[in-house]
């Protein structure tokens, strides 16, 4: 089954998307949601499209998260890259509490982060309390828990509202794990995550029989190029589809499974 998409229109994104998106007509789209099935739903898939910076932002944890919410840990698979486009996680040298709130006031906090280059086959994965912010000039796919639990520390400006006291009761004030981030060479079949919240992979042609066992059950197959035959309908590059189990589907071309942990 093919999922429905949602365009969220965004002051960051863009009014022309790449291949095969297409925004409507004025809209300045800077995400592209799949909406999660109920046998996944703690499971979230995005396409991420930038042409200014995002917000610095941070995300509890699940038992950080307010009462009746999830936590929100994610990662992100780099598509496409302009030259000079970076990914600002973490900070450069720890920090306080008090003097990242001082920097939050004052806009320096954007300088404070550390802005990693990033090109197509980057791949980051963003722990819960993580500070970061998205550059412009990228295209990537986010896999996040399904939340919508965002603390806002700084905007460059823009009217939207900021949640400091919140986004100080969960930031870390440390560098970003360099064990977080790889490149992902362009062949071969690649283990991405493997929990505690989410399974993902890349693959490359049909998965091999270690990387079928992991995932047992319901799985989302994204394209990245060529097409999946799931059940009895193709998914293409650009959409996300749950397959009952990998049994039911024909790879050509690579793909990201993605899959909840119990």
């Amino acid at each position: 089954m093919v999922l429905p998409t949602r365009m969220v229109e965004r002051p960051w994104g863009r009014q022309h998307l790449p291949a095969p998106f297409v925004a409507p007509a004025g809209e300045t789209v800077g995400e592209v949601w799949f909406e999660p099935p109920a046998a996944l739903d703690a499971l979230l898939v995005k396409y991420i499209f930038t042409s200014q910076a995002l917000s610095v932002q941070v995300h509890p944890s699940d038992a950080q998260a307010p009462a009746g919410k999830r936590g929100k840990e994610e990662c992100w698979y780099v598509i496409a890259a302009e030259p000079d486009a970076k990914l600002g996680i973490g900070f450069r040298q720890p920090i306080s509490a008090a003097a990242m709130r001082r920097a939050a006031l004052d806009g320096s906090i954007e300088h404070l982060l550390d802005w990693h280059p990033a090109r197509a086959g980057d791949f980051f994965y963003i722990p819960a309390g993580t500070v970061h912010a998205i550059g412009p000039g990228l295209s990537l796919i986010e896999v996040q828990q399904n939340s919508d639990v965002t603390y806002r520390l700084y905007d460059y400006g823009r009217p939207r509202e900021l949640h400091l006291d919140a986004g100080m009761a969960v930031a870390s004030g440390e560098p970003y794990p360099r064990k977080l981030h790889r490149h992902v060479p362009p062949g071969g079949s690649v283990s991405l995550v493997d929990g505690p919240h989410f399974r993902l992979d890349r693959i490359d042609g049909a998965p091999d029989a270690q990387t079928a066992a992991r995932y047992a059950g319901p799985v989302l197959v994204i394209p990245l190029d060529g097409e999946a035959e799931v059940g009895c309908g193709l998914v293409r590059a650009g959409e996300c589809a749950l397959a009952e189990d990998l049994m039911q589907v024909s790879f050509a071309g690579r793909c990201l499974l993605a899959q909840p942990c119990a």
